[in-house]
């Protein structure tokens, strides 16, 4: 994320409607995947051939800022965490309940904290220890039950959507590294890697052959996967515009729109409702991604 006065300057009211897209397409992206492996495609193949869309499609649109340019380990490095992090996040709400899937990965900010820490060797200040506060305490509540004895997320789908959040903070945090390479090449090396992680796991998986759907079905799932392909790439390269405009402190704010999406979509859509323990973890979890805003400011 770039930082930029904080004075209005013209164009920014399309900066922010920009970043309000990322966040409203990320809060509804699971609803396309769900229907598609209703058709009978895998969540990890969808996933893979949505991605590999996006790819083809930014290669051709981005050739000239990315050939000639040599790959490092940052480069692969940000390609395989990125990978972890996008196919857990499909596959954690495909399977799980969205909002607690999104609200586990909204963990991110704690994670962000320690490995810049680890990795950037960024001071542990009082925001700092904010965020990991909230964050933890939202956890907490979130998840706890007394069966259990202990704060644990309660199914795979769950677990899935911690990971994806730590991997999406690892991203976040080597992209920041990497600051040698164009942001394009960074996001190209994102489809990369999913592409790539997603056909192994698809191969070792080895998840059994569906009943062939009719051709309406079949159809319906090619056009769709095309038509989220193409949006992850507009998306991706929309969202890139809005951070390049808007201060980082005023992004996070405006990406938590997305939790107001998801939260509306899943009732309507899915007919998921959440109870005062995960809109109250929830809070302290929001609390936490608005300090960590302050870091970056």
């Amino acid at each position: 994320m770039s930082n930029m006065s904080a004075n209005y300057r013209p164009g920014q009211g399309a900066a922010v409607g920009a970043l309000l897209a990322g966040a409203t397409v990320w809060g509804l992206i699971w609803y396309p995947y769900r229907a598609i492996e209703a058709a009978g495609l895998s969540g990890v193949l969808a996933t893979t051939l949505t991605y590999g869309v996006a790819l083809i499609l930014g290669v051709a649109l981005l050739w000239p800022k990315l050939r000639g340019v040599r790959i490092d380990g940052w480069l692969v490095a940000i390609a395989l965490s990125a990978a972890g992090c996008n196919l857990g996040y499909v596959l954690a709400t495909l399977h799980g309940e969205v909002m607690r899937v999104l609200l586990l990965f909204y963990l991110a900010p704690l994670w962000t904290v320690l490995l810049a820490r680890l990795l950037l060797n960024e001071r542990l200040h009082a925001v700092g220890a904010a965020v990991v506060g909230l964050s933890l305490a939202g956890a907490v509540v979130m998840l706890w039950h007394p069966a259990l004895g202990a704060p644990w997320p309660r199914q795979g789908a769950e677990w899935l959507g911690l990971a994806a959040g730590m991997l999406f903070a690892l991203s976040n945090v080597l992209i920041r590294r990497a600051h040698h390479f164009s942001i394009e090449l960074k996001s190209m090396a994102v489809f990369a890697g999913v592409v790539a992680v997603g056909i192994v796991g698809h191969i070792l998986l080895a998840v059994p052959a569906l009943p062939a759907p009719d051709v309406g079905v079949s159809k319906m799932s090619a056009a769709l996967i095309v038509v989220v392909g193409v949006v992850l790439l507009a998306i991706n390269l929309v969202v890139q515009y809005g951070l390049t405009q808007v201060q980082a402190n005023r992004a996070v704010v405006i990406f938590l729109f997305e939790l107001v999406v998801a939260a509306a979509a899943s009732w309507w859509l899915a007919g998921e409702v959440m109870g005062p323990r995960e809109w109250l973890g929830g809070g302290l979890i929001v609390a936490a991604s608005l300090f960590s805003a302050r870091i970056e400011s």
